[in-house]
């Protein structure tokens, strides 16, 4: 499992790294040709196959919970991926705006923000009685804990590679 997750995490700073998104604490700088968005769409499919192995090998699901778990797992991430786009596109929008950055933009972007937080938490809301259904309350609550410590995971490997506002 740490060496999936250390798979993953250098995944996701490829990813970041790539996309021309990393910037200086002073000055806009490019270090590399921004990816293209079927690029991004790619990396994103190694990161959902890296995250279903972890969960896999972290669960253990029995054949009865996988042919129930699955099915919902795969709607939860398609509705988290449409999350993920949109913080795709925040994380453009401040790369774009860094040094120049004015009040209305910052406060624009500090709601956006906000949105895609209480968005991550409605999701999982609306998919708790499902994965409730297909597995127990506790197997679900551990999947959550699993899926919270990739997305922290994944969330911490983005923060780190973009700057403070100035």
């Amino acid at each position: 499992m740490k060496r999936s997750m250390m798979i993953l995490g250098l995944q996701i700073a490829v990813l970041v790294g790539l996309s021309g998104l990393a910037v200086a604490q002073t000055e806009v700088t490019v270090t590399a040709k921004p990816l293209t968005d079927s690029d991004i769409a790619l990396l994103r499919h190694d990161v959902q196959g890296q995250k279903m192995e972890i969960i896999t090998k972290t669960m253990q699901f029995s054949a009865a919970e996988a042919a129930a778990f699955w099915p919902v797992y795969k709607n939860y991430a398609h509705d988290q991926n449409a999350v993920g786009d949109q913080e795709y596109q925040l994380i453009k929008d401040y790369a774009q705006n860094y040094g120049q950055m004015s009040d209305d933009k910052a406060a624009e972007l500090a709601q956006k923000t906000f949105g895609i937080e209480q968005s991550r938490h409605d999701i999982q809301v609306k998919y708790w009685p499902q994965f409730e259904k297909a597995l127990t309350a506790k197997r679900a609550a551990k999947f959550y804990q699993v899926d919270r410590r990739l997305t922290l995971m994944i969330d911490l490997q983005l923060a780190s590679q973009i700057p403070l506002m100035q």
